[in-house]
């Protein structure tokens, strides 16, 4: 292999990201006029790339549009989402549509121009691991340049004094079904490569999708809709005890405020891990505007006379599933409040099972030493978002996405990916580029609320969390 056909600086970077995602992709667009800080970005895919399997026709996000990658940090950023719309002559189109609530292929198609346009994204790099250098007090981050088929074609390394990690989440899949889905030729797959095969699974006799989240519901519409009437021959399988709406009154929306993840940050360790558990209504539940067009949907199939053929059962998990005969696929059910058990045969299976924390240790083999975990052994992330280490490494690892067990049910959430990057972006600077709000949000989450927002600081001064300990 060669060296890459880009020069790596003589001078080591402020800041190397690694995965170029809508939580990456934020930082480094507010990173991007702050000209002492040299960054890169890295990412193994050819180009951004935002769950282009679930880019449906019509599906939206459920955040407002103002939660783009900047505008809640910098509303006067170039790369807002207006200033998007702006550029490509779409601004009084947009203003006539009185869209608060944009669609995903739209979100989809902002980030892609933010990516296509903002200097210091390499995409088509995969990162092999990253090692402390003590001797040099950098990080060392090697990579390897993937051509346009995805084959290796040359080696590097580059050296920094701190590191962001955005490497997201990948597409979760229970254990019985795995087998199925791993296998070639079984119409078998995760919602997050629906869109692909999106016709052959029109075509099949028999449906199943699992799961009742807001992708699972996005994929039993598209699929009712597009059926023919009494004769939809579709079932819609969910864990959950309801087809559940998400949590989205005025008041419950301020669970996703700095005030609440600074609130949730400083509870024990044990709270945080029930809450996590427990909450999964706020960012786990399906769109009320999706939900009401599902039984819009099925009440239409009703007018004249006689029930679709759908059936959506909640309260359900599968046990097994495995092939029978060449075509058909066998799932073992349990209905989890009458303890009953019973057998559904379907030709095809959407599996919208949700997503996982994509695993760090292959990246972070060579810090492991470094690592400070807690009582789960999970690393432990401080209230500006960094992992704690040994105190002599002196450069900051930070995270983004990866914080759920420290930060709640916000770590996912669109709408605070610029305000975490802005607390990166002050923090790595030890200055205040982004004034950040006191206070967010109506409600106080406790007795002892915190009255101020984190200073900034410099990584250099990085002390231990105390967590009891």
């Amino acid at each position: 292999m060669t060296h890459p056909s880009h020069p790596e600086p003589a001078e080591p970077r402020d800041l190397v990201g690694i995965g170029i995602g809508p939580f990456n992709l934020s930082l480094a667009a507010l990173a991007h006029p702050l000209a002492e800080l040299d960054a890169a970005f890295y990412e193994q895919r050819a180009g951004f790339d935002w769950h282009p399997g679930l880019l449906i026709d019509g599906a939206t996000l459920q955040v407002p549009f103002l939660a783009d990658l900047v505008t809640l940090a910098d509303p006067a950023s170039a790369w807002s989402f207006l200033n998007y719309l702006k550029t490509c002559d779409r601004l009084f189109p947009f203003y006539f549509a009185e869209r608060f609530h944009i669609q995903r292929a739209e979100y989809d198609a902002y980030c892609r121009w933010v990516a296509g346009n903002l200097p210091g994204l390499h995409f088509g790099h995969q990162v092999d691991g990253v090692r402390w250098n003590a001797d040099a007090d950098l990080f060392e981050v090697d990579f390897t340049r993937l051509g346009a088929d995805g084959e290796a074609e040359a080696l590097g390394r580059t050296y920094t004094r701190n590191i962001v990690l955005g490497v997201g989440t990948e597409p979760y899949v229970p254990e019985p079904l795995a087998p199925l889905v791993e296998a070639p030729g079984v119409p078998v797959i995760h919602a997050a490569d629906y869109l692909r095969h999106r016709e052959t699974f029109l075509a099949a006799e028999h449906i199943t999708v699992v799961g009742a989240g807001q992708s699972g519901a996005e994929v039993f519409l598209d699929l009712l809709r597009h059926r023919p009437v009494g004769h939809e021959k579709i079932h819609w399988l969910a864990r959950t005890e309801a087809f559940a709406p998400m949590e989205y009154s005025k008041l419950g929306l301020e669970h996703f405020t700095p005030d609440y993840t600074r609130y949730f940050h400083a509870l024990a360790e044990p709270v945080r891990d029930r809450l996590v558990s427990s909450q999964w209504q706020l960012h786990k539940g399906i769109d009320a505007g999706t939900i009401a067009a599902i039984h819009d949907e099925l009440y239409r199939r009703t007018l004249h006379g006689g029930w679709p053929d759908a059936v959506l059962t909640p309260g359900v998990r599968v046990r097994t599933a495995g092939r029978i005969a060449t075509t058909k696929i066998e799932l073992h059910l349990q209905h989890t409040q009458q303890d009953t058990r019973s057998r559904l045969t379907t030709d095809a299976v959407v599996l919208a099972t949700g997503y996982r924390e994509r695993p760090l240790g292959r990246i972070l083999a060579g810090l492991d030493p470094y690592l400070r975990r807690d009582d789960g052994g999970r690393p432990r992330i401080d209230d500006q978002f960094r992992m704690v280490l040994a105190p002599c490494v002196t450069g900051s690892v930070h995270v983004q996405n990866a914080e759920l067990h420290t930060h709640g049910v916000g770590a996912p959430d669109l709408g605070l990916a610029a305000w975490r990057s802005a607390t990166i972006l002050n923090s790595l600077t030890g200055k205040e580029p982004y004034p950040l709000p006191r206070r967010t949000a109506f409600t106080t989450f406790g007795l002892q609320q915190p009255d101020r927002i984190p200073s900034a600081r410099r990584p250099e001064v990085l002390t231990p969390l105390v967590d009891g300990r």
